[in-house]
């Protein structure tokens, strides 16, 4: 079975206090259910269209446990805290 991978690019951070407790809970959140974060951080270098914006990207098992995290009250609960203090792209991907 293929891993499967969270894409999180940030394209505003409206709110360090709000991101701050939202990193809080989705950290232990993300971990407790079986994603490994592998990117943290702002890119060494953009090409061609892309974005100097914070990216994140966290590796799964597999495609059911990456959405199942997804979906989880402790995820949810992160989010409720994120609320409007970041405009984000999120892509849940089937690996290779």
């Amino acid at each position: 079975m293929a891993k499967a991978y969270w894409v999180v690019t940030y394209r505003a951070i409206k709110n360090a206090d709000k991101l701050a407790a939202y990193a809080k809970l989705a950290g232990p959140a993300i971990q407790s259910a079986g994603g490994k974060f592998v990117v943290r951080g702002m890119p060494a270098k953009t090409f061609e269209l892309g974005k100097n914006e914070r990216t994140v990207v966290s590796e799964w098992p597999d495609l059911k446990t990456a959405i199942a995290a997804y979906e989880s009250p402790a995820y949810k609960e992160a989010l409720r805290a994120l609320g409007d203090g970041a405009e984000r792209d999120i892509r849940i991907c089937e690996g290779a």
